[in-house]
């Protein structure tokens, strides 16, 4: 038997109930012979309360404080789970981020992961013991503060861990029984994936799939760890995201994999931009350099008149106010017209590694759309992925339509939602 090692999310662990229950499975599992690294997230909704607390105190907390604010959550409800774990008989040690060796660059709020030391940890499970890591934080590099991974971090954290500690396997635990083709709040006859590769699970995580965050995927295809998404709540299987199908499951790749949505971004217009080399790189350039990253972009044709253009882009909406100053401020320099800015759209997209060699996917797409009533602002395409931006309003529509239009509804009952948010 090797080494395994879980996350479990907020929902998992939002109560005293949910920690003695998470805290039976891990010694379930240990019972069955494996060494077990437990990552866990804050309980419930204590992030989300703590930041509502900094932003009482101040608008704009200063990023060593809040970081250092946030960890809290994690501490508590390690300490919580070793609590629950001795109380079943077993021995389990908990770590912060920074003394399991999570390291970090310095960038607060949102720090990515240098390098993973676990020392700490390998002594900890050579002593036979569980070993319990607060998710979402780290410590950085140089300075040595503590630092947060941003939201979802906790994913992250597992996999890095999962390939420093050559673990079999990363299980993700959360409130459904895995990915599905939609967002099953969303579309309540979602089919359960039993396998998706690494390329597809990367695109839905990419567009708005809540499940998994689109860094751990990253982590995980770049280590080859294999990750399987499964509830808290139920024994059942769940979705195995790999490079191949593990062991004697043998599925064939689905031509459309799902569909994913989000409502988190904005879009910004940038009037009258002089249709001449460098004006999109001095535009780009502006946001990069406030460290913003940007999603979908559409350039309009310039006017022969005035050969001007409008260059639009989508974002995440709480970095629109600082992308809007950032651009106000290089205004003179690019001689752009004006700005709009819109945080009432939605995303949309249809991903599978099977669309490459299917025509007549896009037809579909944009038929299922029309047919729903639903106006396309932005279209954006990879080889495997077409996404479009509409309105925010319609975005629940469109999902199921599109849904339906491909065959992904499922013939069973509807999908579960144990609670929480989703991850």
């Amino acid at each position: 038997m090797g080494l395994v090692v879980q996350k479990y999310g907020g929902s998992s662990v939002a109560d005293a109930e949910g920690i003695k229950r998470v805290a039976k499975r891990i010694v379930d599992t240990k019972k069955d012979g494996h060494q077990v690294v437990v990552v866990v997230s804050a309980m419930g909704d204590t992030t989300d309360e703590l930041i509502d607390l900094a932003e009482q105190v101040s608008p704009i907390p200063a990023g060593r404080e809040f970081d250092m604010l946030l960890t809290a959550g994690e501490r508590i409800s390690m300490a919580l789970l070793a609590m629950a774990i001795k109380n079943l008989g077993h021995e389990a040690q908990s770590f912060t981020g920074s003394q399991a060796g999570v390291i970090t660059d310095s960038v607060h709020n949102k720090a990515r992961i240098i390098d993973v030391t676990p020392g700490r940890i390998r002594t900890a499970l050579d002593e036979g013991n569980i070993a319990i890591v607060a998710g979402f934080q780290g410590v950085s590099q140089d300075k040595k503060d503590i630092t947060t991974l941003g939201r979802g971090g906790s994913d992250t954290t597992a996999v890095a861990l999962a390939a420093a500690l050559d673990a079999e396997v990363c299980e993700i635990y959360t409130d459904v029984d895995g990915v599905f083709t939609a967002d099953p709040r969303v579309v309540k006859k979602a089919k359960k994936i039993d396998w998706i590769s690494f390329e597809d699970m990367l695109e839905l995580a990419a567009s708005g799939s809540k499940v998994l965050l689109h860094r751990c995927v990253e982590y995980a295809r770049r280590y080859n760890i294999p990750i399987h998404v499964r509830s808290s709540f139920s024994g059942l299987q769940g979705t195995w995201v790999s490079n191949e199908p593990q062991g004697a499951q043998k599925v064939e790749q689905a031509i459309i994999s799902g569909v994913a949505h989000d409502t988190s971004e904005a879009k910004i217009t940038v009037v009258g931009v002089p249709d001449k080399p460098g004006e999109a790189a001095a535009i780009f350039r502006a946001v990069a350099d406030a460290e913003i990253n940007i999603d979908m972009i559409v350039q309009n044709v310039s006017a022969a008149s005035t050969g001007l253009t409008d260059i639009s882009f989508t974002l995440p909406k709480a970095e629109g106010r600082k992308a809007l100053d950032e651009l106000e401020k290089a205004k003179s320099a690019i001689g752009f017209d004006s700005l709009r800015y819109d945080d009432q759209i939605g995303k949309i997209s249809l991903v599978g590694a099977g669309m490459k060699t299917n025509p007549g996917v896009t037809a579909d797409f944009f038929k299922a759309l029309s047919d729903a009533g639903v106006n396309i602002e932005l279209i954006s395409t990879s080889e495997i992925r077409i996404s479009v931006v509409t309105r925010a309003d319609d975005v629940n529509e469109a999902v199921r339509a599109v849904h339906t239009a491909f065959g992904l509804d499922s013939d069973s009952d509807e999908a579960v939602v144990y609670g929480g948010t989703g991850r």
